[in-house]
């Protein structure tokens, strides 16, 4: 399929772009377009470093197809339209640290009106995808509200029902391989992930600016394994993960969450699910040198339908600057302790002396500051607190598209920032 005729393709009806294909079968390798406006339809390929891609309408990746995305790509979701994004085939998004890929909106929309998103649907990828990549990615403005017309529900994806928040992610294959790496998701209406299955890593990632009413920042259920380490949430509206068995897929969910830092999490929820790590239906979760500062709860269980009990926690650490967060980070039949975890019942003990960030900060603000550093000062009670002694599921990363993306081995620091 030649790329140049693919993008054309696109812009058309799936009729046209059918006759497209059947006139095309050689492989052109020639760039796309520095600006290319009107995508929408069936699209695979790549799309070139630096190129601006205007999508006006929902773009479906076919089955056994795959769409490249090269660094610093600018992809501009049209605000009208709301489109979603339809993985049936594979996606790898490849931006870099100086380059990233970001999935967006048009520039004069992308303010505080927006703070929540909802302008366009997300990336919903069914049972047929079976590799999608996101690395240093930023994926902002999204979690539109399904209705009867959304391709989604007429595919019957993701919760295939009108009136639904559309998350950042949904991913459904529980033999797909997904790996989401330094990447940010920012000003969504609700969740930013939906994981209904996979082998999953997310690692070196930032979640801030999310969920309206509700929200998680990863929301794993049956049929997932998965390591998640080395993220940072800012007040998710309820937890940073949710941590589920739901759903009834094999295998169970078995989920290795190390290494993150969670601030302010769950206020903006103040109901039994609202705070920083909820667990239920059988998972079986482990959690490892995670920090807590200013949240609302730490680990917290339904105690209808709590986790596995093989469940491990151990080295997390948790920090309140006033007394009542203080109090609700105490176990008890809900709030589950762990071995060796810091928590104290004095203000603010454990204090985890990141470089710059005022731990006074309100726990109900969520806007986020890239002035902010959540890396540990010298004396932090979080440095050489972490444990190295458990068994991650992919030790040996995760190959996606011939490469292999690691499952980073845990420090000894509690967080997902050692010093600088």
């Amino acid at each position: 399929m030649k790329i140049k005729a693919l993008l054309l393709c696109a812009a058309m009806t799936a009729a046209v772009f059918t006759g497209c294909e059947k006139a095309n079968v050689d492989v052109d390798t020639s760039p796309v377009p520095t600006n290319t406006s009107g995508i929408s339809g069936e699209v695979y390929g790549i799309w070139t470093k630096g190129s601006v891609i205007h999508v006006t309408g929902d773009i479906i990746v076919p089955v056994n197809k795959s769409l490249t995305i090269e660094e610093g790509v600018l992809v501009v979701m049209d605000t009208l339209a709301r489109p979603e994004i339809i993985l049936n085939g594979n996606l790898y998004s490849l931006g870099t640290a100086a380059n990233p890929v970001k999935f967006t909106i048009e520039e004069n929309y992308r303010n505080d009106a927006h703070t929540f998103g909802k302008m366009w649907g997300g990336i919903l990828a069914s049972k047929t995808c079976t590799e999608l990549l996101l690395d240093h990615t930023i994926v902002e403005y999204g979690g539109a509200t399904t209705t009867e017309a959304s391709t989604s529900v007429k595919l019957g994806l993701y919760k295939a029902v009108s009136g639904e928040n559309t998350p950042a992610i949904w991913f459904s294959n529980v033999n797909g391989k997904l790996v989401v790496a330094n990447s940010t998701f920012r000003h969504f209406q609700d969740d930013c992930t939906y994981i209904e299955g996979g082998h999953i890593i997310f690692t070196g990632n930032k979640f801030y600016n999310t969920g309206l009413v509700g929200g998680e920042g990863i929301n794993i259920k049956s049929g997932c394994l998965a390591d998640l380490s080395y993220n940072l949430f800012y007040s998710t509206n309820t937890n940073a993960f949710k941590l589920s068995n739901t759903g009834d897929r094999t295998p169970q969910a078995h989920v290795v969450v190390y290494n993150n830092t969670m601030l302010n999490t769950g206020w903006r929820r103040p109901t039994a699910k609202g705070g920083s790590v909820w667990l239920e239906a059988t998972v079986y979760a482990e959690l490892y040198n995670n920090l807590f500062a200013n949240t609302r709860f730490g680990i917290k269980k339904d105690t209808k339908a709590p986790q596995d009990a093989r469940s491990k926690f151990s080295n997390n650490l948790y920090y309140g600057y006033a007394q009542a967060t203080v109090n609700q980070f105490q176990p008890g039949a809900d709030i589950v302790g762990g071995t060796n975890d810091l928590i104290s019942t004095g203000v603010g003990a454990n204090d985890p002396k990141f470089a710059n960030y005022p731990l006074s900060t309100a726990t109900s603000n969520f806007v986020f500051s890239d002035s902010w550093d959540f890396h540990l000062l010298t004396g932090s009670a979080a440095l050489g607190k972490g444990t190295k002694e458990f068994v991650r599921n992919f030790p040996d990363g995760i190959t996606i598209n011939g490469t292999v993306y690691a499952s980073p081995e845990p420090a000894s620091y509690i967080g997902a920032f050692g010093t600088n």
